[in-house]
């Protein structure tokens, strides 16, 4: 994921770009396991048919490959981002509305997509909860330019309900009990409950701020303090009596999961 610097200057990523990170974007026919029915929409046309939209890729990735066969054409992310669409909140905490889509060309994945946030003066990469933002999918067979323009839009129209929660949640301000429990409810996210069950976590540690700007009581900012933490693994745990470092969370789909969740326990913070 870019950090915030690189976001900031607008570094767009080039082809050549992504073909270093996830080759399988550029597959020009899918998998030999696909049945003779499967239309290969190669994602390297979507990202020019995103650019003619205004929306251009930030980011890029692709889980590996489980087998040879799949080696090549396996699920892969690429994040959008669009300099005209940004929220610029009164407290100077920007953030810029993403669009991040899904696809594979081995027959198991339609084209996906799902909006997101992403908040400059840090890290996170937030996807919005499915409650308010349901993903997208569009089928292979049948795509064209028009109806990915009509989605777009009608997801662009949407963001307001986005910009609409995030103010609920400035506005949410909560005693230290409530920070506490909201730190216990989020770590569900990533670990099950068996795993909760042998291991002690320091949830003190997992609510202090990284940084002045996240420093505060309110729910937007709690839940960005600890959400960056869960997902960059910034943060302690005592297992069969040892200390260990939590790991970052590479696996984008794993990100996705959790970060879904994550917004939702929040959402559920809001009166």
């Amino acid at each position: 994921m870019m950090n915030s610097e690189d976001l900031q200057k607008a570094k767009y990523l080039t082809k050549q770009n992504i073909m270093s990170l996830a080759p399988s974007v550029f597959a020009e026919k899918p998998s030999s396991e696909v049945s003779d029915h499967y239309t290969h929409i190669p994602t390297e046309r979507v990202i020019d048919d995103m650019e003619l939209l205004g929306w251009k890729p930030i980011q890029a990735t692709e889980v590996k490959a489980r087998k040879n066969s799949t080696k090549g054409f396996q699920k892969h992310l690429v994040t959008f981002r669009n300099d005209d669409v940004v929220i610029n909140g009164d407290d100077g905490d920007t953030v810029f509305p993403q669009i991040l889509m899904t696809n594979s060309h081995d027959g198991k994945n339609a084209f996906q997509f799902q909006a997101g946030l992403y908040r400059l003066v840090c890290s996170n990469g937030l996807v919005i909860a499915d409650t308010q933002f349901e993903a997208v999918k569009m089928r292979h067979m049948g795509y064209d330019f028009e109806d990915l323009q009509v989605m777009i839009k009608e997801m662009v129209e949407k963001l307001p309900l986005t910009v609409e929660s995030m103010n609920k949640m400035k506005a949410q301000e909560m005693e230290q009990e409530q920070i506490i429990q909201f730190a216990m409810d989020a770590i569900n996210t990533r670990f099950s409950d068996k795993e909760m069950k042998r291991i002690q976590i320091d949830y003190d540690e997992l609510i202090k701020p990284v940084r002045k700007e996240d420093a505060g009581s309110d729910l937007w900012s709690v839940f960005n303090v600890v959400q960056e933490k869960i997902i960059t693994g910034d943060f302690d745990y005592r297992a069969g009596g040892k200390a260990r470092k939590a790991r970052e969370i590479k696996n984008f789909k794993q990100d996705m999961r959790i970060n879904k969740e994550l917004f939702n326990v929040a959402l559920e913070y809001v009166n």
